[in-house]
């Protein structure tokens, strides 16, 4: 009886419930993702640069743990504004108090568990299709990571289980335990938001310290080590939320005295709105800041990896496709490849020397890259006369060479001294395309083709002479971090939109005798979602900016690993603000669901 009383509650508000089960299953399908990454030992250690990226995701595992939870108290306290009226009527008609629990704890226990095991199938679908995504889309080369994990599986079933286990307890002795008139009016009784200045005055000044303080250390990472993450972590989180708690007060408050905003349409009504709430919002927006901090960050230092490949590239080779004996290789053999340079030195040797016609280094120097201070690297053209008198640039050619003739001496001679010489004839062919990256795996084609018809050429020793090879290698290098990157950005940003989400949506009910007033007293209902829009949008947009400042001074950490870490910041704040701005819409077509019923 009660599993039907329990079904037949959801049925009648089924589209609350819709929300309320799709976000549990996005949360325990995120928890997933992260866990199949972080319970893989074997893919941190081998996709990673850093040895300490396994402590470093563990400690991760708590972080999203403690956040799951605060999500799923939001998601939960959603749930009771929607049903404790229908329960405060159970017990006035007469329905036992021991009912009444049995019933909570069933609808509670139901729903987070069926969201928890829809959210695991999903979170394994997820993982592997942003997997496929981010290596074909990416070039991202991964090794050891599967979308099914056994041990994420069974992590996300016991942790979420054991939540939702403690809050169909926790709700069903709270409701009990209220009174019946305390559940017909919770969500009328409004919170304090009146704050001595002085207070609020110490604490703006202690907030704007804090984050300086927390701001400073990030750029010192590399001298202070730990210490300085500690400090930045500390002072940073408190510099957080003492900005919600007292300079958005402040700010209100200042733009409510302003008479030309207040006035205005229903800003008077917004910032009331707002300032009403603001003080139950310091931890969610805090938290969000924090979480939208993490998750850009992510993106973009997973971003930085991924250019970073190619930088790296660049500056360790000179040509796009290096040919020994290059006089074996016809022109069908190069018509994959639009080739913008084929160079070709004629080469003839005895037993200890190289011979180069100088003639052919005058018309067509040879490049070498030399590198300056920081990271920059600069081009260098060298004549076959500099050639022999600059040993470091001779190197760079004789890494070019085949295996057997990097202990001869380099001899440049006139073109009539060369057609003297005994011997035969061969080419050292250099050759350089327009777009490397289109014409990558037919270089690599031509590069292997190469190494078969010159056996004494090995690839791990000299690998370093073909830029398809040399791009491999940093691929191979960076692909773990910028994998991570993107995947844990996705999955914070989801679990961050989502908290702010429901936290909104858990104080729409209270709100539905507001809007029904006004829109009753003949304020257009135009108006009334103009209000709406920019309410919601005061609450998604203050984190937004407050998370992208952290990540603006956060990116100094990373100089050491990122040749620039802030180029190019323009592309994964767009996809960051795309999908944060999709969730607001979302919330805002709920909230307007919700509190404004539609017209018959």
């Amino acid at each position: 009886m009660l599993l039907k009383l329990s079904l037949t509650g959801i049925k009648a508000r089924l589209r609350d419930y819709v929300v309320l089960f799709s976000g549990l299953v996005v949360a325990s399908g995120i928890f997933y993702m992260f866990e199949a990454m972080a319970t893989n030992k074997n893919f941190l250690e081998n996709n990673s640069m850093i040895s300490a990226t396994v402590i470093i995701f563990h400690l991760g595992t708590v972080l999203l743990s403690i956040i799951t939870f605060v999500y799923i108290v939001y998601a939960n306290s959603f749930l009771m504004t929607m049903r404790q009226k229908d329960y405060a009527m159970f017990m006035m008609l007469g329905a036992k108090g021991r009912k009444i629990a049995q019933l909570i704890f069933i609808e509670t226990f139901v729903v987070g568990v069926s969201a928890t095991i829809v959210g695991t199938v999903l979170g394994v679908g997820l993982s592997g299709i942003v997997q496929q995504l981010l290596v074909q889309q990416l070039d991202i080369k991964i090794t050891h990571f599967t979308a099914i994990n056994s041990s994420a599986v069974l992590f996300t079933l016991i942790f979420f289980t054991a939540i939702f286990l403690l809050a169909a307890i926790v709700n069903a002795m709270t409701i009990v335990k209220k009174p019946i008139l305390s559940l017909l009016r919770a969500s009328e009784t409004p919170l304090p938001a009146n704050r001595k200045p002085v207070t609020l005055g110490l604490e703006v000044i202690a907030g704007i310290l804090f984050l300086a303080i927390g701001y400073f250390m990030m750029a010192q990472v590399m001298q202070l080590a730990f210490l300085a993450l500690i400090i930045a972590l500390v002072t940073i989180i408190l510099g957080t939320y003492l900005v919600f708690h007292s300079i958005l007060i402040f700010v209100l408050a200042l733009l409510k005295r302003r008479e030309n905003i207040a006035l205005k349409n229903l800003n008077s009504f917004t910032l009331a709105q707002l300032s009403f709430r603001i003080q139950d919002y310091t931890r969610i927006l805090s938290m969000v800041a924090m979480l939208f901090a993490l998750a850009l960050g992510a993106i973009t230092v997973g971003l930085g990896f991924h250019n970073e490949i190619m930088k790296m590239t660049e500056a360790t080779t000179t040509y796009d496709l290096v040919l020994n004996n290059g006089q074996s290789f016809r022109s069908s053999d190069l018509r994959t490849i639009q080739a913008t340079a084929d160079i070709a030195y004629q080469q003839k040797e005895d037993a200890d020397t190289i011979y180069y016609d100088r003639g052919q280094f005058d018309q067509t120097p040879f490049i070498a890259k030399e590198f300056g201070t920081g990271r920059k690297v600069k081009k260098i053209h060298y004549t076959g006369e500099q050639l022999a008198a600059d040993a470091t640039a001779a190197d760079q050619l004789r890494s070019l060479e085949l295996p057997e003739q990097s202990a001869k001496k380099h001899q440049f001679v006139t073109s009539e001294e060369f057609a003297a010489l005994p011997g035969e004839v061969t080419q050292l062919r250099l050759i350089t395309v327009a777009d490397f990256m289109k014409d990558k795996g037919a270089l690599k084609e031509i590069a292997n083709e190469n190494f078969r018809k010159n056996p004494t050429l090995d690839k791990n020793m000299n690998g370093m002479s073909q830029k398809t090879l040399v791009y491999e290698m940093s691929n191979a290098v960076f692909s773990g971090f910028e994998f991570m990157g993107f995947f844990l950005g996705i999955a914070f940003l989801t679990m961050l939109a989502s908290c702010l989400m429901f936290k909104i949506l858990s104080g729409a009910k209270s709100d539905i005798q507001r809007y029904s007033m006004l829109e009753k007293i003949g304020t257009r209902r135009n108006l009334l979602k103009q209000s709406i829009r920019r309410e919601i949008g005061i609450l998604f947009l203050v984190p937004g900016l407050l998370g992208v400042t952290h990540v603006l001074f956060g990116l100094q950490m990373f100089k050491s690993l990122l040749s620039e870490p802030y180029n190019n910041l323009w592309l994964p704040f767009l996809i960051f603000f795309v999908l944060y701005f999709i969730y607001y819409l979302l919330t805002v077509w709920i909230y307007t669901g919700i509190v404004m019923k539609q017209k018959v």
